[in-house]
């Protein structure tokens, strides 16, 4: 088959990125649509090695660094996108993806990673740290962005969602049905650790939605040392409020990332995610995790076997979560890391595979 992917925007490798990069090993002469891509991030994936076209956002001035500012006009570049010849289409959708305009009795599946968070149901939370006027724009290009996600998935075949959390997500607002196919972890990166020194961990984005200032603040109450990895806009909100207990050390390699992650003594997890590969990376490593009882987190971490819940996002529920942790939880790293490795990327490959295969057969 003559296979077409279409990826939002190719700009760091993150969650989304390690499924397209299963789906071209899948599909080694698939060729890869884009709003924007960046080389030089992908020269060590398999990714590089595919053909790439990006739509007209690609030749937009900053694109690459501020595509965002670009999404009212992604869905025109989308449909500008010519698909004739091909015998599949496969979209990964978390931005604008799927709206591709594909030939009649050409099978489009979306592996839907997210509904747009923005558009859709973060959206009170994105608007309430604006300004007026760009609260207003805001609200203008959001209602039209809406109509058009609604209307674009409506043309695609089939669905596939990354966690039954974002499943429901896609029932709500699309009203489709949607096969669960979680997403693939690295699980050979990480080694199993017997080794736990007196600090817990936090990693990834420092965006508002992950709610790492709850995890400072709750350290900075509590006295016991907390050590946070990662980038983004909350970064200098949490340098500012930490505590001496609490170190923000900001981005760091993959490497360091690693090694912190496999002697600390617990992953703290307080934001809601579609899925999170975080938790699963943690678990892979023996790492028990401590998280909130909401979204993907539900799927990966089962409450007193690889980790720990807690049921409100505040400082008290958080360290009390914590204080019951280091006085009951006692399981061996070795079945915690059992628990992660039925999220291969190659169990993932054979699921996704099997059933894309399903599809193709029942279409054509």
């Amino acid at each position: 088959m003559k296979v077409a992917i279409i990826h939002y925007w190719l700009v760091n490798m993150r969650g989304g990125e390690k499924v397209l990069e299963a789906l071209c090993e899948l599909y080694p002469q698939a060729d890869i649509f884009t709003h924007v891509y960046r080389p030089e991030k992908f020269q060590d994936s398999v990714i590089s090695k595919h053909k790439i076209t990006t739509t007209f956002i690609a030749k937009l001035p900053g694109a690459t660094k501020r595509y965002q500012l670009y999404l009212p006009l992604m869905p025109l570049a989308l449909e500008e996108l010519d698909l004739s010849g091909y015998d599949l289409v496969i979209s990964s959708e978390s931005g604008p993806a799927k709206g591709v305009i594909v030939p009649p009795g050409v099978p489009h599946i979306c592996y839907c990673h997210s509904p747009m968070r923005y558009a859709w149901d973060m959206y009170g939370e994105y608007r309430s740290e604006m300004g007026k006027l760009k609260r207003f724009l805001t609200a203008l290009l959001l209602h039209y962005i809406r109509r058009w996600d609604q209307l674009s998935s409506q043309q695609v075949t089939e669905f596939i969602a990354n966690s039954r959390f974002v499943a429901k997500r896609i029932k709500s607002y699309y009203g489709r049905n949607s096969m669960v196919i979680h997403p693939p972890v690295d699980i050979g990166a990480f080694s199993l650790s017997s080794i736990s020194e007196d600090y817990y961990l936090v990693l990834g984005q420092l965006v508002p939605y992950k709610k790492t200032d709850l995890a400072v603040r709750a350290f900075n109450q509590s006295g016991k040392k907390l050590i946070v990895i990662g980038d983004g806009v909350q970064l200098g909100l949490l340098k500012k409020i930490a505590q001496p207990n609490v170190q923000i050390l900001g981005y760091q390699p993959f490497s360091v990332m690693k090694a912190y992650l496999m002697k600390c003594k617990a992953l703290i997890f307080p934001g809601v995610e579609d899925f999170g590969i975080v938790p699963l990376e943690a678990m892979a490593c023996g790492k028990p995790v401590i998280a909130f009882a909401k979204g993907g987190a539900l799927e990966t971490v089962l409450d007193g076997l690889t980790g720990c819940l807690f049921y409100e996002q505040t400082v008290d529920s958080l360290n009390k979560v914590i204080y019951s942790f280091e006085s009951d939880f006692n399981v061996e790293p070795s079945q915690i890391r059992e628990k992660a490795l039925s999220f291969s990327k190659e169990n993932f490959k054979e699921r996704i595979r099997n059933h894309i295969n399903e599809i193709v057969q029942r279409e054509i």
